[in-house]
């Protein structure tokens, strides 16, 4: 509840917040209202000078921190009528509150901690210290409430209206203030932010095409589920208020815009207001969070996520009780997403990530159904392995060489487990899936790539693109300088870009030394599994010898895994610390390097180990009597079943291991934070426990959102463990796509249940994870082919085949040598190995190679060249689309464009006493453009795309390429705009002005421009 107003009077000294309280103004004291006291709730509120005074003293800012009046929109009386949509309205019950401002205010401390010190030290020099400390953190929360107090005038000054409520306890006191963008303001950003406008309603259409596929064949289709409130799909344009008439809906004002909408147009104004010096860049409330001058800002949640007690027709929910029956719950794990739900509730970006999450688990699963196959196929012909069925019969045949130097000759039927195990791993199936793999990563990148410009239009977002983006909070903060910029032409913060490339050339010394230390660790892994392999060899038991590779790399693998978590949380934390040091102007740059940054660190932290089982380990070896070394430890060699098992059993370990642990820090960690912040607000609510907490108080106890880099890490390094290394874990494929379908849904309830609802962004595409994704799919076709060729013991046995044995018989003594007369310890003992007596290689040995190597060039020409055929086949837009697009843009014209001929006829007889009101009340740019063989009729400007243009209209003046008019449409487009300005004001100091010559000569001196020139004589009939 609100403080008393009693309570909040203080002298100017104490505590500023005064200047935002309800209470106190609306004369809760019992004392008669004065002229100035707060005014009516239709008319606002005035706070008289005398109260901003306190804080709005100190003023250095003589260029623009003069203090007009604040209007608060608050409500006079005590009594509140019922709020609908659980609190989301100004106390009148009408206004909407688009977005709210949290900050945390506590008390004044007690100097009883000084006491303690007056024993040792005089109580003047205590005094002093105290009084010094206190200074300096009253002076800080002068200034906070001081730019608290810029910012909130700025905003009332911009149309927003405030109303201002509290929690109070003894320790803190916890200000929201909400803000509700009037029908005005909303009007006036949505054509500045070119939000899309509803033209024609169409039918919402079926973008599921397993869905379409199963109404073919007349079968059921268990995915699918009829969802309440669907939004509605439109035809739209470029919104634009003179056309209001055009747009569906317009007579209703407060649905006319979508919550989201609201949410983008208001943060869009609180990313612009000022609320200190522009030219140090203090603009914005990202950097008054930073400062800490405010706690949180967040649009409100739209009422509960649980269902009422009593039973409600589905259409009476709200959007997130939708988003929680049909989508949050783990219940609906088989059911299609409502992603046109999301993206209205969430916005694009977020609806992007659940979109392609949900396209990438769907793929996932003729993957996992292959590599099912593949893997059951291997253990039904296990029994077929003619190689196997030699070393478990063999007996005392092969007398293997000692694996350390204490240890003795074993006989290799010892290993008839593993080399049976090992087949299923190791056979023809896994060549098949990993160009089935390759050719698998493309196709699905390719047809994302459709889905992704289907969604993209369907959500208005195909001709999307970010403005001029501003200086991020921390660099506004850290710039040593202020520059202009280019594009803007207004002063901002600036850092050398040399200075950056120099800091960039750092961190990257830093990167290396951190992928140092990851091969640090590496290696410490391989040597804790050498000696893990001696010790088991040492005990003498059978088991153990046997086992002693299997114990010793199952361990080695999950010690590598808590490594590697360790040193992402450390590496992930370091990367933020260099990417801020760095200086990156805008937040995309910030985002683009620290994603860099941490990916490139993560694949060497995640795929070392795999890549030294998969293609160094057991390359080092040597020979008996001249063994490679490492630390004085002999090379470790692939064990029994060969090096694939072992790839096998890491990659498992590492990639299911690290989803577990994931999953459970996902479900685990928002539900602690969300605990954490709700016994912290509940020992401020204090007694009011009982009552039930508002809207904002209740969306405030929930977690901040955190973006979405860790999940779309997460995923896009599982996607390289599927198609990297597919060929020695042919499973890894059915893995993902059961911790997927466990992601989809605790993304999903963070994102409903446990986090405040963030900022509706807009995106057409992914990002720099589609490139990524891009690289990985290439990567793993070149991996997979050395993979097979060196690692695998396919080639090997296709060689034994085609030049001795077609049914393998041999193989095994084939693929062994006898030790050198020199190693005098086991004469004749077997080992692994091409060589001779001499332990020189064989001409196998090169053969083989020969082999290998033309295997890896035949097996990349080939997947590539059939991947590039599928890049050509599949068309990144749907012809479907296309047509909608066109159709979109002919509504567009249509619409936009009908009064084409007035717009581009000149007046001159009215134009000279009429200025440019008749032609261009408006507002719109209209441009007639001709091909050198077509011509089309008039467009908006901000309409379609023009690609090639010969001749212009503008104003009803023809425009040549003589008159130096680039040939490029946003060259074009930016010329006219500026144009349409320069005459707009002209036409301002043309009725103005008492001599109207002369404001036109001195209109001339300031715009020296051929065109503009002809364009003023034609339109003034000069």
């Amino acid at each position: 509840m609100l403080r008393k107003g009693s309570e909040l009077l203080l002298a100017t000294g104490g505590d500023r917040e005064v200047l935002l309280d309800l209470d106190y103004v609306t004369g809760n004291r019992g004392e008669p209202q004065t002229t100035d006291s707060y005014g009516s709730l239709q008319n606002g509120g005035f706070i008289p000078p005398r109260y901003l005074s306190a804080a709005a003293a100190s003023s250095d800012d003589n260029d623009d921190d003069e203090d007009d009046p604040i209007y608060i929109h608050c409500d006079k009386t005590s009594s509140r009528p019922e709020q609908p949509l659980g609190g989301n309205y100004f106390r009148d019950g009408r206004t909407k509150i688009d977005f709210v401002l949290v900050w945390e205010v506590k008390p004044r401390k007690h100097r009883s901690r000084w006491r303690g010190q007056s024993e040792t030290s005089g109580p003047e020099e205590v005094g002093a210290r105290a009084e010094e400390g206190s200074s300096r953190s009253e002076r800080r929360k002068a200034q906070l409430a001081r730019w608290r107090n810029k910012f909130t005038q700025n905003l009332q000054n911009a149309g927003i209206l405030l109303e201002k409520e509290e929690t109070a306890s003894e320790k803190k006191t916890i200000h929201y203030l909400n803000l509700s963008a009037p029908w005005d303001v909303l009007v006036y950003y949505a054509e500045e932010l070119i939000l899309r406008a509803p033209l024609q309603a169409q039918p919402n259409p079926n973008f599921n095409t397993s869905d379409r596929i199963l109404r073919k064949l007349y079968i059921p289709n268990l995915m699918a589920e009829s969802l309440p409130n669907r939004p509605l799909d439109y035809y739209t344009c470029a919104f634009r208020k003179s056309k209001m008439e055009k747009f569906l809906g317009c007579e209703n004002h407060d649905t006319y815009f979508t919550n989201t909408q609201r949410h983008r147009i208001v943060y869009e104004l609180l990313a612009r207001t000022v609320y200190g010096k522009r030219k140090r860049a203090e603009v914005g409330v990202a950097r008054l969070l930073n400062e800490g001058a405010y706690t949180a800002a967040f649009p409100l949640h739209e009422g509960p996520f649980e269902l009422p007690e009593y039973e409600v027709h589905p259409d009476e929910l709200n959007q997130r009780q939708v988003l929680f029956q049909y989508w949050a719950r783990w219940s609906k794990w088989y059911k299609y997403q409502p992603l046109d739900h999301i993206r209205e509730y969430f916005g694009e970006k977020i609806a992007l990530y659940f979109a392609w999450l949900g396209f990438y688990t769907a793929w996932l699963l003729p993957a996992a159904v292959v590599g099912a196959f593949v893997f059951v196929s291997g253990l039904m012909s296990m029994g077929t392995n003619t190689p196997a069925k030699e070393i478990c019969n063999s007996g005392g045949s092969y007398l293997m060489c000692p694996l350390c130097k204490t240890c003795k000759p074993w006989n290799m039927s010892d290993i008839c487990p593993m080399a049976k195990v090992g087949y299923l791993f190791d056979h023809p199936g896994t060549v098949f899936f990993s160009v089935f793999m390759s050719f698998w990563a493309v196709t699905f990148l390719e047809y994302w790539k459709r889905k992704m410009a289907t969604l993209a239009h369907h959500w208005d977002c195909m001709d999307f693109q970010e403005e001029e983006e501003r200086p991020r909070p921390e660099f506004a903060a850290m710039a040593p300088s202020i520059e202009y910029n280019p594009v803007t032409g207004v002063k901002e913060p600036y850092f050398p870009e040399r200075a950056r490339l120099s800091r960039m050339l750092t961190g990257s010394m830093v990167i290396v030394i951190m992928l140092c230390v990851v091969m640090i660790f590496l290696v410490s892994v391989i040597m804790y599994r050498g000696i893990v392999s001696v010790m088991m060899y040492r005990t003498g038991s059978f088991v153990l010898r046997t086992q002693a590779g299997n114990i010793a790399n199952i361990s080695s693998s999950m010690v590598n895994l808590a490594l590697i978590l360790l040193m992402g949380q450390v590496y992930t934390a370091l990367a933020l610390q260099l990417t801020k040091w760095e200086m990156h102007r805008t937040q995309t740059q910030y985002e683009d390097a620290f994603t860099f940054k941490v990916f490139v660190f993560q694949f060497v932290n995640f795929y070392s180990s795999p890549f030294y089982v998969a293609f160094f380990k057991g390359r080092f070896v040597g020979y008996p009597g001249h063994y490679g070394t490492l630390l004085g430890m002999r090379n470790e060699d692939c064990g029994p079943g060969g090096c694939l098992i072992e790839l096998a059993e890491q990659l498992f370990i590492i990639m299911v291991g690290k989803q577990l642990i994931s999953n459970v820090q996902e479900f685990v960690i928002p539900k602690v934070k969300a605990w954490q912040q709700k016994r912290a607000l509940n020992k401020v609510r204090g007694t009011q426990n009982s009552q039930e907490p508002r809207r904002w108080e209740e969306d405030y106890q929930l977690v901040e959102c955190e973006g979405l880099f860790e999940e779309y890490l997460e995923i896009v390094l599982q996607f390289g463990f599927i198609t990297i290394f597919v060929a020695a874990f042919p499973l890894a494929p059915l893995f993902a796509l059961l911790n997927n379908w466990a992601e989809v849904r605790l993304d999903a309830h963070k994102f409903v249940c446990e986090y405040r609802r963030p900022v509706a962004e807009r995106a057409q595409n992914i990002g720099v994870w589609f490139n990524i994704l891009e690289a990985l799919s290439h990567l793993s076709v070149i991996v997979n082919a050395f993979l097979i060729a060196f690692t695998s013991d396919f080639l090997p046995r296709l060689l034994y085949q085609y030049k001795f044995d077609n049914d393998l018989n041999g193989y095994v003594n084939f693929t062994l040598a006898y030790a050198p007369p020199s190693y005098t310890s086991h004469p004749m003992c077997r080992y692994k190995a091409f060589r001779d007596n001499n332990g020189n290689y064989t001409l196998i040995y090169w053969e083989l190679l020969a082999v290998r190597l033309g295997f890896i060039i035949a097996f990349e020409h080939v997947v590539f060249i059939v991947l590039r055929a599928i890049d050509w086949m599949v068309p990144d837009v749907p012809e479907s689309l296309g047509l909608k697009v066109k159709r979109e843009r002919y509504l567009a014209k249509q619409a936009l464009a009908d009064n084409q001929e007035a717009l581009l006829v000149s007046h001159r007889g009215s134009a000279s006493s009429q200025g440019l009101s008749n032609q261009w009340s408006s507002g719109e740019l209209i441009v007639d453009y001709r091909k050198r063989r077509a011509c089309s009729a008039p467009i908006n400007i901000d309409g379609a795309v023009v690609e090639r243009v010969e001749s212009f209209k503008f104003l009803g003046v023809h425009i040549t390429n003589e008159l130096s008019w680039s040939k490029h449409t946003k060259s074009v487009v930016k010329r006219a705009r500026q144009h349409l300005f320069q005459l707009r004001r002209l036409e301002e100091n043309w009725h103005g002005s008492q001599d109207p010559q002369k404001a036109l000569q001195l209109h001339h001196r300031e715009h020296p421009d051929r065109l503009h020139h002809r364009l003023v004589r034609q339109l003034f009939s000069i």
